[in-house]
């Protein structure tokens, strides 16, 4: 197998995820890096338009990586990437490996996730990979290679994307690997705002949540909360 492939994330250039992403993603090919300067989580897949992107060369911690820090969003670093970074299209993207999950009503804010569906517009099969936030790093370290053996066969399918979610829970208590999940209709925090008034007749507002495992049997998240590995499809709305 020697693929060309394209990596991003939402987490920024110099996150763990996407420095062990790329690692691992060596065995399989010519590996490049498009990816943003900072943090840009929750930018769902909103593009630059109305301001310039800054391209900058980046020294990265994998040797042979061709690596690029922009200034726009994860969906931005597709679009150059594929468009003009890169010298030939990519035969795959992956983004993340995501600092938290990207499951259930969380797709549709995932930054991750807007990337990946980014590429499939750009006619590239794409995956996106997001992993827990606690003991999450040992397990996707332990299976990476396995999952990555099977996604990266990946065919291109238009408007869909391959969503695969790592659970936190240890090593050891991991079950296995669930295919096919749905997107759950659930949520892993069930939001509400803290309202502080500031004297001015101005309210500040601060994001909330409430933890939540009541999600749906079969689904993504229900994969998670019970500790497995959790492979499914998401489908854009076009």
């Amino acid at each position: 197998m020697n693929k060309r492939i394209l990596i991003t994330n939402d987490d920024g250039i110099d996150a763990s995820g996407i420095i062990r992403l790329a690692k691992a993603a060596t065995k399989y090919g010519e590996v490049w890096v498009v990816a943003p300067e900072s943090q840009r989580s929750a930018a769902s897949h909103s593009i630059t338009l109305r301001t310039y992107i800054d391209v900058t060369e980046h020294n990265f911690p994998v040797p042979g990586v061709k690596a690029f820090a922009i200034t726009g969003t994860p969906a931005d670093c597709i679009r150059l990437g594929v468009l003009h970074i890169l010298p030939k299209k990519p035969d795959i993207v992956l983004s993340g490996i995501n600092f938290g999950y990207n499951a259930g009503t969380d797709v549709q804010y995932s930054a991750t996730v807007g990337a990946a569906m980014e590429a499939v517009f750009q006619g590239v099969a794409a995956v996106a990979l997001s992993e827990g936030t606690d003991e999450g790093y040992q397990v996707t370290d332990a299976y990476l290679e396995q999952i990555m053996d099977e996604v990266m066969e990946t065919k291109y399918t238009p408007g869909k994307i391959v969503n695969v979610n790592f659970p936190t829970c240890k090593v050891e208590e991991v079950k296995g690997i669930l295919r096919d999940r749905i997107n759950s209709q659930g949520c892993i925090y069930r939001d509400r705002y803290d309202c502080t008034e500031l004297g001015d007749g101005t309210r500040r507002y601060q994001v909330r949540g409430q933890y939540n495992e009541d999600v749906e049997d079969g689904s993504d998240l229900r994969a998670l909360f019970d500790h497995y590995i959790s492979i499914g499809t998401v489908t854009n709305l076009h």
